[in-house]
């Protein structure tokens, strides 16, 4: 693959596309052959605010109406995110990637990717930059999903009410990609999937199972609405939460469901009275030596292997 290295400065301005002018018509407009690696000195580059000065609500609102922007960190987790989809904005990473980071980039040559490097000693002063493998991408985020569509063929999906840290989020989601659930489902106040640390712990599944958050208002809000929506689609629902009135989770009856839908609660609380209420069973995890409850991501792991298990043989 021939890599075209230069510091031109009208790259160098077109990427202030990064400083809130980015959409596709505009990517569209110049289309050349060819992928541009620059390098960068210092952190107060303009063309690295997308990497540095943009908090994770900001890139969330950005080009609004838009989808807005993400960042994948880690070259395995790029190349999940590029295979889903996902549009790349521009990539940065150390210098000795540059390579690695062409290749990643070779479908997206005709958009002119820009690829910055810099040295580790000066990547190394973003936060957290030794846990993304030498490789950070920002991208525009995926259109938003809807519950109803992915879950039409689904006959296990898990439902996250409010929880609300990213590492958990993520967790559940590599869980769940590994043991076979269809889809997630995010009520209002959980963690956006599309954050650093959930893209991170996930190692990229966010891109590979499907996912959508259920509207904040309207028939479908969650939870009565999104419930009915459940029952609707054939699901009988799993409220994942401590009380007398629970069955085990090696209740037979569980695994002869056609279609689940498992419900998990937040960190604190757990899941809300009115959720575990309509919910068409309540269920615990056995447990030994008096421990009454495990992490949320702990327990997705284990409800997935047991409730996910349909058809697996």
């Amino acid at each position: 693959m021939n890599v075209k290295r230069t510091d031109s400065p009208d790259i160098l301005e077109s990427e202030n596309l990064d400083l809130g002018k980015w959409d596709s018509d505009i990517i569209n407009s110049d289309i050349k052959k060819g992928t541009d690696i620059v390098k960068i000195d210092d952190l107060h580059a303009p063309q690295l605010d997308l990497y540095v000065r943009r908090s994770e609500a900001e890139l969330l609102h950005l080009y609004e109406p838009g989808p807005g922007v993400f960042i994948a960190e880690s070259p395995k987790v790029i190349e999940r995110a590029l295979a889903s989809g996902c549009r790349p904005i521009s990539v940065l990473c150390e210098e000795k990637q540059a390579e690695e980071a062409a290749a990643l980039m070779e479908e997206w040559q005709r958009y002119r990717i820009p690829i910055y490097t810099a040295p580790l000693d000066v990547l190394t002063r973003l936060t957290g930059f030794a846990l993304t493998r030498g490789m950070l991408c920002a991208m525009q985020r995926p259109e938003p999903e809807q519950v109803e569509r992915i879950c039409r063929d689904a006959a296990r999906v898990a439902v996250l009410e409010q929880i609300m840290n990213p590492t958990n989020v993520g967790a559940i989601f590599r869980s769940a990609a590994a043991l076979e659930i269809d889809a997630v489902l995010l009520t209002h106040g959980c963690s956006d999937p599309l954050y650093r640390r959930s893209v991170r712990v996930s190692m990229g599944t966010v891109f590979q199972i499907p996912w959508a958050f259920f509207p904040e208002k309207g028939e479908d809000a969650w939870p009565e609405g999104g419930l009915s929506l459940l029952h609707r689609l054939g699901f009988r629902t799993v409220a994942m939460a401590l009380g007398e009135d629970t069955v085990s989770i090696e209740d037979p009856r569980l695994m002869a469901e056609e279609k689940l839908a498992i419900v998990l609660g937040s960190e604190g609380d757990g899941l809300g009275r009115d959720t575990i209420a309509a919910c068409d069973y309540r269920v615990r995890i056995p447990m030994a030596h008096g421990v009454d409850s495990l992490n949320v991501a702990a327990a997705s792991a284990v409800a997935f292997w047991q409730l996910g298990r349909k058809g697996r043989g």
